[in-house]
């Protein structure tokens, strides 16, 4: 529960940002729990995230602004892994470093900047401008349909607004329905517009005979996500998923790989011990 003070001030700040809104920023907290806050970040002209919708949540704690709030993105980006703790020094992985003057909005700028750049830390991924761009195109699509699941239920998976950290791509657009209801109405008239089906995020093709006239908008995301068939979408999907493979390969296997590097290294100055003593 919020203390008193921050009670006040996160009030204070929600007030702020309603009345002096911050370009491609927009958050606010739960109607049920002031330290839990929601916000969506629009992808910036002129970077791979451009048009993106990248929605994620910030949850504070009881003595905020004396300590920083825990950050998350749950939309995939290519750039973050999804619905996982950021460690940045606005976050809650450096509270000594966290300055009480700094707001919702100065924590959300800082985010929006270090997306924008190429540091890596923990929480953070490495990806191609193609596979950003990707994600991009398809970031309205997933937030809505919870990654086509919407239409498709995903089994063992139940759709419910609680929990915060495990926000996943089977819970059917049911948690970003919840606290962003006038975007998630604006989201299921652009797939309608664009002709994205619902279930695989992927352009319909043109029935036989029929010669639509396409946006300029809706050619570029064509080029981007690709038709019915294995396209460009399909290749870099592809590359992600294996980049994300190998990435969980070897921090399962992390101890494995150090007791195997450790033995070859006493292997090798035996050898070398005996070479000499030769």
């Amino acid at each position: 529960m919020a203390t008193k003070a921050a009670y006040k001030r996160l009030t204070r700040e929600y007030q702020a940002l309603q009345t002096s809104p911050v370009p491609l920023i927009s958050a606010h907290p739960s109607e049920s729990n002031i330290l839990e806050w929601h916000y969506i970040l629009t992808g910036a002209p002129d970077t791979p995230y451009a048009e993106g919708q990248y929605w994620g949540t910030l949850t504070f704690p009881p003595d905020y602004p004396f300590a920083p709030p825990a950050i998350r993105m749950h939309t995939p980006s290519g750039r973050f892994k999804t619905s996982t703790r950021l460690c940045l020094s606005i976050s809650d992985y450096h509270p000594k470093s966290f300055n009480p003057a700094w707001s919702v909005s100065t924590i959300l700028i800082g985010l929006m900047s270090f997306m924008n750049s190429e540091e890596m830390t923990a929480g953070s991924i490495g990806g191609t401008v193609a596979e950003r761009k990707w994600h991009a195109a398809r970031s309205r699509w997933w937030n809505s349909t919870g990654g086509g699941s919407a239409s498709k239920p995903v089994p063992g998976v139940q759709a419910t607004t609680r929990g915060l950290g495990n926000i996943k791509a089977g819970d059917g657009g049911v948690k970003f329905r919840a606290e962003w209801p006038d975007e998630d109405v604006e989201n299921w008239n652009w797939i309608s517009e664009h002709r994205i089906d619902p279930t695989s995020g992927k352009m319909l093709p043109d029935a036989e005979g029929e010669n639509i006239q396409c946006s300029p908008e809706t050619l570029s995301l064509r080029r981007i996500l690709g038709g019915s068939g294995a396209g460009v979408g399909a290749v870099v999907q592809g590359g992600q998923a294996a980049r994300n493979a190998g990435q969980g390969w070897v921090s399962k296997n992390k101890l494995w790989l150090m007791a195997g590097g450790l033995v070859l290294y006493v292997m090798v100055a035996r050898l070398f011990d005996d070479s000499q003593g030769a």
